[in-house]
Formats: C-alpha cells, sequence, structure tokens
C-alpha cells in the first residue's frame, strides 16, 4: 500500500465526482495517503469533497481528503498531481468546435484548430503549475488527463524537467468498435496499438492467436451494406480491412473528412452545447449525492459515467505499489521505442509501469500504409507544443498550417486571428502579436 500526498488538479469539474469514485474504489492500494481536491470553483469543489469524504469513510479507508482554491499550497510537498482540466470549461470548447466550421474544417476537441486552441489554454495554465512545483514540490510526478495529452506532454517534457505520463483509454477501448462492428467478442481479441494520442493504429491484431484481418474482411462484405450498422462502426470497419490495420475512432476525421464535416455543419449543436445543456443536471445530482449519507453516482447523470481517469490512477497505483502493470502511456520516444519517431517525441504506447518508472515494451513499426499520417500529426504535435510554450503568432499560424487538417495557409491564418481573438482571455500575450 502507497502512502503518496496526491493533488488532483481540476478537481471541481463535471467527472470530479466520478474521478474520486474511481480513485476511492482502489482505495486499498494507497490507505495512508492524503488527497488534496484543487480548483478555481470553491462550490463545486465542496460537493465533490464531500461525495470523496464521505464515500472513504463508507469504505473504511485510511484515507484523509481535503479541497482547496489555493494551487500552491495545494501543491506543496505533493508526491503526485493528478491534472484534469479545461480552461474556459466547455464554453471555450464550443468555440473549439463552431469557429472552424465556418471555415470549412472540422471543429473537434483534441483535433485540428479546436485540438490547437485548446492545447495553447492548457499549456498556459501549465506554465505556472510547473513554476508551483518547481517551488513547492520539486519531486513530484504529474499524471496528466488535460486534454490534448500529447501536446501538453510534448510542451511539459520537451521543454522543463518534469516528469509526465499521460493518460487515454483509446488503446484499449478503440479496438471495440471494429470487433463489435464485426460481431466480434472484445475479449477474444488481442490488438495492440501506438502513435500518437488519439491517433493510433495496430501493429498486432490477433483473434483466438490468429490473425484478425480476414474476419475483418468477411465482416465487411456482409455488412456493408447492413442498414443496422451505425456508420461510425461501418467507417471504422471499412478503414480497418482497408488499411490493414486496427484504427483509432479519430481517424474518422481525417478519412472521412469531407462526410465528417458535412454531417457537423449540417447538426443543429456541437458536442460541447450539448454538455453545456446537460451540465446542470450532473450538479444537481452530485448535490444530491452530497446530501446522501452514503454517496451513490448515478452513470446515466454522471459526467462520462461513475469512474473516470481510471487509467491514470492504475498507473499511480502500479507506480506506487511497484506492480509491474502493463498499461498504455503518453511518454517521449527515448531510445526510439517506437520506430519511425524521434526520441523527443511523445508517443503512445503499451508499456509496464514499476517503482522504476514506465518502460515501453518492444514495438513494431507502424504499417506503411498509416504511418505517414501519424508521422505528419507526430511533426503538427511538435510544433504547437512548442508554440504553445513559448511561441508567437507566427509559430502558431506555422503550427496550424502544419495540421492535415487546415487546407491552406490562409485558412491557418484567418483561423488563427479569429480563434485567438475569441479565446484571448485564456492566452498568454505572446501569442496575440
Amino acid at each position: 500500500m502507497a502512502g503518496i500526498k496526491l493533488v488532483y488538479i481540476g478537481g471541481g469539474s463535471s467527472r470530479g465526482a466520478g474521478t474520486m469514485a474511481s480513485f476511492l474504489s482502489h482505495g486499498k492500494e494507497f490507505d495512508g495517503s492524503e488527497v488534496v481536491i484543487q480548483d478555481v470553483n470553491p462550490e463545486r469543489l465542496k460537493a465533490v469533497e464531500t461525495i470523496a469524504t464521505k464515500i472513504a469513510k463508507d469504505q473504511g479507508l485510511d484515507i484523509t481528503i481535503s479541497s482547496t482554491t489555493d494551487r500552491r499550497a495545494a501543491l506543496t510537498d505533493a508526491d503526485a498531481v493528478l491534472s484534469s482540466f479545461r480552461p474556459g470549461d466547455f464554453a471555450a470548447r464550443a468555440l473549439d468546435e463552431r469557429i472552424p466550421l465556418k471555415h470549412g474544417v472540422i471543429g473537434q476537441e483534441t483535433q485540428g484548430p479546436g485540438g490547437f486552441f485548446m492545447s495553447l489554454r492548457s499549456v498556459h495554465i501549465y506554465e505556472d503549475i510547473i513554476k508551483d512545483l518547481d517551488a513547492v514540490a520539486p519531486d513530484a510526478v504529474i499524471f496528466n488527463y488535460t486534454n490534448p495529452v500529447n501536446i501538453v506532454s510534448q510542451a511539459v517534457t520537451r521543454f522543463t524537467d518534469r516528469t509526465m505520463w499521460s493518460m487515454c483509454e483509446g488503446p484499449i477501448t478503440f479496438p471495440n468498435t471494429v470487433l463489435r462492428a464485426a460481431g466480434l467478442d472484445p475479449a477474444r481479441a488481442n490488438v495492440v496499438m501506438a502513435g500518437v494520442n488519439h491517433n493510433c493504429w495496430s501493429f498486432e491484431h490477433t483473434y483466438d492467436g490468429q490473425d484478425l484481418m480476414p474476419l475483418l474482411d468477411a465482416a465487411w462484405a456482409e455488412r456493408k451494406d447492413d442498414p443496422t450498422l451505425d456508420v461510425h462502426s461501418k467507417r471504422m470497419l471499412q478503414l480497418a480491412t482497408t488499411m490493414r490495420s486496427v484504427p483509432s475512432d479519430y481517424f474518422q476525421y481525417y478519412y472521412f473528412r469531407e462526410e465528417v464535416l458535412r454531417e457537423l455543419q449540417g447538426a443543429r449543436t456541437t458536442r460541447a452545447e450539448d454538455l453545456l445543456a446537460a451540465l446542470p443536471g450532473y450538479w444537481e445530482h452530485y448535490e444530491e449525492q452530497a446530501h446522501a449519507e452514503v454517496p451513490d453516482l448515478d452513470p446515466k447523470r454522471s459526467r462520462g459515467g461513475i469512474h473516470e481517469l481510471e487509467l491514470a490512477i492504475d498507473v499511480m497505483s502500479a507506480y506506487y505499489n511497484d506492480t509491474g502493470a502493463r498499461l498504455p502511456v503518453n511518454l517521449p520516444n527515448t531510445g526510439g521505442a517506437l520506430p519511425g519517431f524521434d526520441e523527443d517525441v511523445v508517443v503512445e504506447m503499451w508499456s509496464t509501469v514499476d517503482a522504476q518508472g514506465v518502460h515501453p515494451l518492444p514495438q513494431k513499426p507502424l504499417p506503411h500504409a498509416v504511418r505517414g499520417l501519424v508521422q505528419e500529426l507526430a511533426e503538427y504535435q511538435y510544433l504547437a507544443a512548442e508554440a504553445a510554450w513559448n511561441g508567437t503568432r507566427a509559430d502558431g499560424i506555422r503550427a496550424l498550417a502544419a495540421n492535415p487538417m487546415v487546407p491552406t495557409l490562409r485558412v491557418a491564418e484567418e483561423l488563427y486571428d479569429e480563434m485567438a481573438y475569441a479565446h484571448r482571455a485564456y492566452l498568454p500575450e505572446r501569442l496575440l502579436k
């Protein structure tokens, strides 16, 4: 059992209650620990703290829980930092999704110009977090879930000496889309993916120990005209059979770009606008549970479900309890573990995690048919991180122009200026010049 001081930055978000429920479901692995939940909204912090404290008491855990809006005070003497915050909240995400559509470009939370401007906002906050950590917790390890995790990690690991491991469930969950579309049981498959976050492909894919591709070919032949198969699943199944590799769901934005763009332009609302409409209901539920004797989160009334950021907690437990667990992690490609990518580029790979850190498992090169796009996205990631950490408007435009979603330099310039102005309250002055 690892007794640590954990600081959860962004714990007042709509995912906060679910994240604490997730952490406490692993509570015996962290008995003797102190958890400080930090956010800028004291009212929401109180609800999350109350729910967590009651759950810990009901489960008989030896874990102390508190909350504060004072980030530096929270971080003092921290061992671990769990980070999941969204500067500008869902209103900023709505702009990320809506503005690009005006320019004929997909608007999305982590991809394209929307993801780029989210990275600028997130990294700007991280500049101050790193200063706080250097002052009051020089040895703390950062377990990051702040999006876009790849660009945030690229900036922090390239421009500071901090240890940051970023997590995303994608390599665990993405194969399920294709497998279920093919009528296959995910439990019988072994699909190993790598790449950059949200943009991974499989380099190994078996089913009952045999090559998965012939089964996908047969399923595509049978289901390509099946009206009961939803559009997204059909796209992913076709993409897997065409490229001979299992894709991340996010590749729909690249290989089916025009179709997806028309769908988004024709939709009455964006995803962020739907979430904004749902938020009051989430918080009504959390307030109810804060007043319950024993909180019982309803997955249908909780943002994202009742167990959030669980992969980060798994990595944290594996590290502090020295378990050697096999988990997907985003980290620099030290030693060229993933062939075809520079050593200082943050990539997403299956790894083992123990008390000595995160160790990538042997990786094979991505298939040639898909490698080029991932390399292009990695180069964009590198430029975006540089612009976010110490760049200017010129650096930002250069990064946007390198993004495969942005069709021309003129569009990159127009998008940059409109979105920078819209997000100016959350950006450093150097990015507005």
